[in-house]
């Protein structure tokens, strides 16, 4: 009818003048994968859904296939650490409120989750909590849930999670707060519920050159030399899946750290997991570390920091 109007046309003239009188449509009942399918090939982003008298029942709308999958685990984000191999940076911030480009490099990781379903967040604070909880608050303008597990002393990579209020009924994501990561956090929570394990770790692939000739012997007698090899190790990538019965062997009040947990487990008789991380991943730990997240931050993620 707008358009109608804006090539003349007067509000006494017939209606099917403007109106689309072959208009795509879909049946109830439907497919919803054909449906999708369609209004991609079509670009279209919204169909509306008729019944077996064509009367409109309902509307498909293509924005709503492309929301990812709302999640209710908890995610908990470490960020007490006090980060001294950053020196200066860090006397007046804490580490995971640096900014990389122009948001927080904790805001950046949170605001991932977020695009990924996940809503409900504890933050696990320490050294200059008060910058932390200033900005974040309780969430609600970023869209998510936040709570604070607030530490007295340093408690390592793992020992505040005693200080959930309750133990969860699903399994718990847990991430470092100085990783700059384009992780599937989404995928790898899947991959951990259906493996069925108490603990999956992320894992990076960390290669490292040894600079010289390697010889390589037996007996005394050289039977051959590898000139310069690379080796290639698994590191923890800082990012964790915990199924409840996992945080039984936390230890109440105390430093423990990620590692150790992980042995605790094993040696408990549970299973746990290796997911691999690929793409971009940067543990941001040193200044040459932070000043290549600023770098990098609008070429790998789009500018998620401006």
């Amino acid at each position: 009818i707008r358009r109608g109007l804006l090539k003349g046309m007067s509000l006494s003239d017939p209606v099917e003048k403007c109106m689309c009188c072959n208009p795509h449509t879909a049946r109830s009942g439907e497919c919803q994968d054909s449906i999708l399918a369609r209004m991609r090939r079509e670009k279209l982003h919204q169909l509306p859904i008729l019944d077996e008298e064509n009367r409109i029942v309902g509307m498909e709308i293509l924005d709503d296939y492309l929301l990812p999958t709302a999640r209710e685990n908890w995610v908990v984000l470490m960020a007490g650490g006090l980060g001294t191999r950053l020196g200066e940076l860090t006397k007046a911030t804490p580490k995971p409120m640096l900014h990389v480009g122009d948001k927080p490099l904790l805001e950046i990781i949170l605001r991932r989750f977020l695009d990924q379903g996940f809503r409900r967040f504890y933050i696990s604070v320490n050294y200059m909590a008060e910058v932390i909880e200033t900005h974040f608050g309780n969430g609600e303008h970023l869209g998510a849930e936040i709570r604070y597990l607030k530490e007295s002393k340093r408690m390592g990579t793992a020992g505040s999670l005693s200080l959930l209020r309750e133990l969860p009924v699903e399994p718990l994501v847990v991430a470092n707060g100085d990783l700059l990561a384009n992780i599937d956090y989404a995928h790898m929570l899947d991959v951990h519920v259906d493996s069925g394990v108490a603990a999956t770790m992320g894992v990076s692939e960390y290669e490292f050159q040894i600079p010289y000739g390697v010889v390589c012997e037996s007996n005394g007698l050289i039977q051959r030399i590898d000139e310069k090899p690379v080796h290639t190790s698994l590191i923890s990538a800082g990012v964790y899946v915990l199924s409840p019965e996992a945080l039984a062997h936390v230890p109440a009040d105390s430093f423990f750290d990620m590692p150790t947990l992980f042995e605790s487990i094993i040696a408990g008789n549970m299973r746990a997991a290796t997911y691999k991380v690929h793409g971009y991943w940067l543990d941001i730990g040193r200044a040459p570390d932070y000043q290549k997240a600023n770098a990098d931050i609008d070429s790998v993620f789009g500018g998620v920091g401006n």
